[in-house]
């Protein structure tokens, strides 16, 4: 199928891939109420790492436009999201994160929470889609590049940070496991879905 697509860069391969592994994040995400605490933290170990690789593995394009890409995600939406990780978590929502910029001017770790930090990538990734859904190259393009822009500033820290913390309570003995006590396996991404995902495009 891919043979198919515009020669232009947000249509390469590893742009695909990148959009791919965003869809399913976002997707996800916006199913929050969906999975239980122990559902949800698996599926984000799981899906976290492979957004990273995905991200760093885009080289960012040069911008082709004066206007910045529109912003579609809302406060309300944010906090949203935000509100309903942090329920989800409870007081497993918050850890202690050793790179945070303020930590220049502390000598103890600075508090940070899971439900913020995915909230923030979430903003991110959801803005970028939504332009890329636009089907305008052009568009499409310059969300990429302030996408990954972001990436290396803000959010792919904040992903790693974030995944610290949820490794350690996929791992905890007393967290991590559904009402069986079964684990939950994350379906496979097919990397030819965000093709279906352009066709939804209004």
């Amino acid at each position: 199928m891919e043979e198919h697509l515009p020669n232009h860069y947000v249509y390469s391969p590893n742009v695909i891939e990148f959009v791919t592994v965003v869809a399913e994040t976002c997707l996800f995400l916006e199913r929050l109420a969906e999975h239980s605490p122990a559902e949800f933290v698996d599926k984000s170990v799981k899906i976290l790492p492979l957004l990273y690789l995905k991200a760093s593995l885009v080289g960012i394009p040069e911008r082709e436009l004066d206007e910045e890409p529109e912003r579609f995600v809302t406060e309300d939406d944010y906090r949203y999201l935000c509100e309903g990780i942090a329920r989800l978590l409870g007081k497993d929502d918050s850890y202690l994160e050793v790179f945070h910029p303020d930590m220049a001017y502390s000598d103890a770790p600075v508090a940070a929470f899971i439900s913020e930090n995915i909230a923030d990538i979430y903003q991110e990734l959801k803005d970028f889609a939504a332009n890329y859904r636009l089907g305008e190259e052009e568009i499409m393009n310059d969300a990429l590049a302030v996408c990954l822009d972001a990436f290396g500033e803000h959010w792919g820290q904040k992903l790693l940070g974030t995944l610290r913390a949820l490794h350690a309570l996929r791992y905890d003995s007393e967290f991590g496991e559904d009402e069986k006590g079964e684990k939950q396996d994350y379906p496979k991404i097919d990397r030819n879905r965000f093709l279906n995902y352009q066709a939804t495009a209004p």
